[in-house]
């Protein structure tokens, strides 16, 4: 059975992807998850993660890597904010790495603006009425900080929808789902 590494920035990140992978039928124990702790430590060559990573590729405990990062906006970092900002750096952190054979990544953000995270994501697959009933409550409180938004953000949806927190078969996610089934086919 092929193993995954999945390296994301926060936990969750990885909850959200707990549930993808359950629901497209992939077992949670062929997963090794490395929750970095921000879009910044992600580019950090001498992440002690990526070093347990390496070591675990070399003995053949992962034969596969995700990347997941949030595009966030490039207006509030020039260097690596922005879909096209964060795919080359990453591109350019995987190749350093030595792991550009057995690396995929996913950029998390809304698919139409390419800005913002995994809320974003979430958000763009309900419908309009929703988002603005849901923006509309954010813009209100007036949460100033990313985290506070994006935590805040994620316990209106739960909130809101918790039957079906998350439309899977919304064609949004068909890239991901398609990633995410290619890491584990046997080559």
């Amino acid at each position: 059975m092929v193993k995954v590494a999945i390296v994301c920035e926060g936990k969750s990140d990885r909850n959200f992807f707990k549930k993808l992978i359950s629901r497209l039928g992939f077992a949670e124990s062929n997963i090794s998850f490395y929750i970095l702790g921000g879009k910044s430590k992600f580019f950090e060559l001498e992440n002690r993660n990526y070093q347990d990573i390496k070591l675990e590729v070399d003995s053949g405990q992962i034969d596969n890597i995700l990347f997941v990062i949030d595009a966030d906006d490039e207006k509030s970092d020039m260097k690596n904010g922005g879909y096209e900002n964060t795919q080359r750096a990453l591109n350019a952190l995987i190749s350093e790495l030595g792991f550009e054979g057995i690396s995929r990544i996913f950029i998390m953000c809304d698919p139409t603006t390419k800005t913002g995270y995994l809320e974003s994501l979430i958000l763009s697959t309900i419908s309009e009425s929703q988002r603005n009933c849901i923006s509309c409550f954010l813009a209100c409180s007036e949460f100033e900080s990313k985290e506070n938004h994006k935590a805040i953000l994620n316990q209106i949806y739960d909130l809101a929808y918790p039957n079906a927190p998350f439309d899977f078969e919304h064609s949004y996610f068909d890239e991901l789902k398609q990633t995410l089934r290619n890491l584990f086919e046997v080559v």
